[in-house]
């Protein structure tokens, strides 16, 4: 193997290394984050939804599938939120009047927050839109979906409701 080989076999590794460092493994716990509400200066920490099923949505506004999945998240939180289900939507937009275009048209009652710099998407291992994780009352991984189509969110409330019938 010549030196050529053997540098880009190590680059090769330490990228493959530093990657799956990142992604964000079912049965982990999610990683802690402290982000600011999209409309106010107030932030939101993971730590504060202990003991609630988390929905954790990843999405921007220029999302397709994101246009899909808003009206039906909104509704499934309306109907689990008082039995301690919680979402929380983490908006990946540079702009945020891009991100208050999209909630005049798709308009959500859960929180919002807002990542614009990317660092929580990194860190989750967000490589697609939306990316969601819901995480279970001890803020552990239970469940990681990417993308967004209408029947998804079957599946999603089942989760949903198996993971609330759980103790903590």
């Amino acid at each position: 193997m010549t030196n050529l080989s053997i540098k880009a076999l190590g680059i090769t590794l330490a990228l493959s290394f530093s990657v799956s460092a990142q992604a964000l493994d079912l049965g982990q716990s999610a990683p802690e984050f402290s982000l600011p509400q999209l409309s106010t200066t107030q932030v939101n920490s993971l730590s504060q939804y202990r003991g609630k099923v988390v929905y954790l949505d990843f999405w921007a506004s220029w999302c397709a599938p994101c246009r899909t999945s808003f009206p039906l998240l909104e509704k499934l939180y309306q109907s689990h939120k008082d039995q301690g289900f919680t979402l929380v939507a983490i908006n990946m937009d540079e702009e945020l009047e891009a991100a208050n275009r999209f909630l005049k048209t798709y308009p959500a009652t859960f929180d919002i927050l807002r990542d614009a710099k990317g660092e929580w998407a990194d860190a989750y291992g967000v490589e697609t839109m939306p990316t969601s994780f819901i995480i279970d009352k001890k803020g552990v991984v239970r469940h990681i979906h990417s993308g967004f189509a209408k029947d998804d969110i079957a599946d999603i409330e089942k989760m949903v409701t198996k993971l609330l019938a759980e103790s903590l």
